[in-house]
């Protein structure tokens, strides 16, 4: 993603590393410990306040998360894309990090940063 971490960053990784997971980092370890920063990097790059802004569009009831109705909608009416609710499911289920069948705005953004 082109992040780039300052020295000081690289060595508190490296402290976290050796001192919670003896030394040894699998995916989702690596994903615990880098996915604040890169999310951060991507809000970033593509602005927050267009990624809130687009959330609200996708976020049609406005309680703060995104169903499979809502993204079906969206895709039809924002990107001129029909999906049924099935797909609309599956996509969702993609980047549902806690499982709750909704995206919250931390996962659309990683969704927004495939």
């Amino acid at each position: 993603m082109g992040y780039m971490p300052t020295e000081m960053e690289l060595i508190e990784l490296s402290q976290q590393i050796n001192m919670n997971l003896g030394g040894h980092v699998d995916f989702e370890d690596f994903v615990e410990l880098m996915g604040p920063k890169l999310l951060a990097e991507t809000a970033d790059m593509i602005g927050i306040k267009e990624l809130k802004e687009a959330f609200r569009e996708f976020d049609t009831n406005g309680d703060g998360a995104i169903s499979p109705a809502e993204l079906r909608d969206a895709m039809r009416k924002l990107l001129g894309q029909q999906v049924g609710l099935k797909e609309a499911e599956d996509i969702l289920r993609d980047v549902d990090l806690n499982g709750d069948g909704l995206v919250d705005f931390e996962e659309f953004v990683r969704m927004m940063s495939r």
